[in-house]
């Protein structure tokens, strides 16, 4: 049977930079690697809103992102 297994993971936040010319939103992504694969989701939320409240610009998504290892 096939398992997989997750080799690492990664939190990215999504902030909101306001519109372009076009009326068009705009976004800037920040990126933490080498996040433990361990974490629970209210732990990698803690941490996302702690390191929004010294960003300028308001958080508008938090992802996980995880590589996963596909074996028999």
């Amino acid at each position: 049977m096939a398992q997989t297994l997750i080799q690492n993971s990664q939190l990215r936040l999504v902030f909101e930079l306001g519109t372009d010319e076009n009326g068009k939103m705009k976004y800037k992504n920040k990126n933490f690697n080498n996040i433990k694969t361990s974490a629970t989701a209210e732990q990698l939320l803690s941490v996302a809103q702690a390191i929004a409240s010294l960003q300028i610009y308001p958080l508008t998504q938090v992802e996980r992102n995880d590589k996963h290892l596909v074996t028999n």
